[in-house]
């Protein structure tokens, strides 16, 4: 919790120390975040070079396959993790989730777009499965959005 000093008519000003620990706080989520998208960037190469193996009738990349379900079960809730930690930061910081909306509106949308994925993923059986055009699909959304994401979280320091 914030160490706050009181004012005048009960008006509660954070401290030095506060702003100091917030702002250092806030590079930390961008910084992880940043490395969130490139870690999901080479989770979706992977993902593009098993589909283009797959599709082209070729021997599958037994490697890439396992690297890609092993690391995909640990990027999700990491990925979320990222989501909740801006959510927290936001209300500390500024009391409320909205201050930043559209920065707010596509981080709930990126964690609730990675948690299909991970749900989607797990409906895969076989290689003619619906499900895996809707996790490519999901995929591409995603590496669309963390970059917009990142762009609209630097905005946030200008």
């Amino acid at each position: 919790m914030l160490k706050v000093k009181y004012v005048k008519e009960n008006i509660k000003v954070p401290s030095v120390l506060d702003r100091v620990l917030i702002a250092d706080l806030r590079l930390v989520h961008g910084s992880y975040n940043s490395v969130m998208m490139l870690l999901f960037l080479y989770q979706g190469l992977l993902g593009l070079r098993i589909r283009k193996e797959r599709r082209m009738g070729r021997k599958q990349p037994v490697n890439a396959i396992k690297l890609h379900r092993r690391i995909g079960p640990l990027l999700a809730p990491l990925g979320v993790l990222g989501f909740f930690a801006g959510a927290t930061l936001a209300l500390i910081d500024y009391g409320g989730l909205l201050r930043n909306t559209l920065h707010f509106i596509v981080g709930l949308l990126l964690a609730c777009s990675i948690i299909a994925t991970f749900f989607v993923s797990k409906q895969i059986r076989g290689p003619e499965s619906p499900s895996r055009n809707l996790h490519f699909r999901l995929g591409i959304f995603i590496l669309c959005l963390y970059p917009l994401q990142v762009f609209l979280g630097l905005g946030i320091f200008f």
